[in-house]
């Protein structure tokens, strides 16, 4: 199957184009969204598709969004996606679409941490605490935090940063209820997946989950789940405290581009983005089959 770097959908009116994610209206209550091959690092799109890795994450976000229903409602409709587009259109959906509700947003990131990794392991050496969480002296990278703490963050604009914000920052911004109801539900489903996923011999070191309310203002989890995009898997049988583990998410291209060098300096991390060799492509490819594999017992088909 071809790589799918963007969509082209005439038969539904566009209504966005994400860093992944290209979404279509579906009358006044539904969307169609078509997860691509692009990928995004330090929130900026590469030049290069990644083979299969939109159907992998489609794929994966299914599966947990099947597995952890019975913890809250999800956007998912069961509607074919192949059955809203024209026949000429239905290659770029198969296998990498769904048809979901069309939710009112939270425009906070609900980022739920088990291990000290990546800008919280920054911050806590700064201060000793993550997003204003006090945590205890002397922990070291990759450490498991003694519970799981609850980091937000608030959604940014294409192209630009996500903000870690405190916990009371997003009272103020969408209420004590609803925040304290994201939080608990965030970390409920952190937990239940993690418990699945060491039984197939993977950390989930950290997450993120995206909310919206429906027509009644029930709460409903949406957009994607538990990925490789949106979380950081380590496989356990390599993970040890005090390093940075090899990760199977696109940790593996972040590593390359603060590698490279671009006229004997570093990349500045803005766009436009190098250009990726074939064999950051297909390793990068790799690791997104490998994690669905292990973790849903299923290969691509």
């Amino acid at each position: 199957m071809a790589a799918l770097y963007t969509s082209s959908i005439q038969s539904l009116p566009l209504l966005s184009k994400g860093k992944v994610r290209d979404v279509y209206a579906i009358g006044d209550d539904k969307l169609l969204m078509i997860t691509t091959d692009r990928l995004s690092a330090f929130d900026v799109i590469m030049g290069k598709p990644i083979p299969e890795k939109g159907i992998v994450l489609n794929k994966m976000a299914n599966f947990w969004f099947q597995k952890l229903a019975h913890l809250i409602p999800n956007h998912l409709t069961g509607i074919n996606p192949e059955s809203v587009v024209s026949a000429n259109e239905v290659e770029q959906v198969r296998g990498r679409a769904v048809v979901a509700k069309r939710l009112q947003p939270i425009l906070v990131e609900a980022v739920v941490r088990g291990y000290l990794a990546g800008s919280g392991w920054k911050e806590y050496q700064a201060n000793g605490s993550v997003c204003g969480i006090a945590l205890p002296a002397g922990l070291q990278n990759a450490q498991k935090l003694p519970a799981p703490i609850f980091t937000p963050a608030a959604k940014a604009a294409a192209g630009h940063h996500d903000e870690n914000i405190t916990f009371a920052e997003m009272v103020k911004r969408i209420g004590a209820p609803l925040a304290e109801q994201i939080r608990a539900v965030s970390i409920q489903l952190y937990q239940e997946a993690a418990t699945f996923a060491a039984e197939r011999g993977i950390i989930i070191a950290d997450t993120k989950f995206e909310f919206g309310l429906d027509a009644n203002n029930q709460l409903v989890l949406m957009d994607e789940i538990l990925t490789a995009d949106s979380s950081r898997f380590w496989p356990a049988e390599t993970y040890q405290v005090g390093m940075n583990p090899p990760s199977y998410d696109k940790q593996f291209i972040r590593d390359w581009l603060e590698a490279i060098l671009i006229d004997g300096k570093p990349w500045t991390k803005q766009a436009p983005a190098p250009d990726l060799p074939d064999e950051v492509i297909n390793r990068t490819a790799e690791k997104y089959r490998e994690v669905l594999a292990r973790l849903t017992q299923t290969e691509l088909t």
